[in-house]
């Protein structure tokens, strides 16, 4: 039995996410979570909300054991970009990239 949650507009780079995310993917779900309640990234925070989200969904949906949950997908796209600009010397601007991401975790009970 699959569930899934998903968290859009995460004011985080998805590229930095995705460094979390490659060490959680095949892992049990209290073992992941063990490793994000450690995990100094902003995105460590996040993640583990996420992860508890998808965990809360499977008891509702169908009621799956959890101890035998596991990381099924997990992965990051990237979504829209805000445009800043900085003033720089001699007049001109740079632009700066806030980047948003859409977060996917997808747990299963079976391998």
């Amino acid at each position: 039995m699959e569930s899934s949650a998903v968290a859009k507009y995460i004011r985080i780079s998805p590229r930095k996410v995705r460094l979390i995310m490659d060490e959680l993917r095949g892992r049990k779900v209290e073992e992941a979570l063990n490793m994000l309640s450690f995990t100094p990234q902003k995105g460590g925070r996040i993640l583990k909300k996420l992860i508890n989200s998808a965990v809360a969904n499977a008891q509702q949906s169908s009621g799956v054991d959890v101890d035998k949950l596991f990381i099924y997908r997990i992965f990051a796209d990237e979504g829209p970009t805000l445009k800043r600009f900085s003033p720089r010397a001699q007049g001109r601007a740079t632009r700066i990239l806030k980047r948003t991401s859409h977060l996917t975790v997808v747990l299963n009970d079976k391998k």
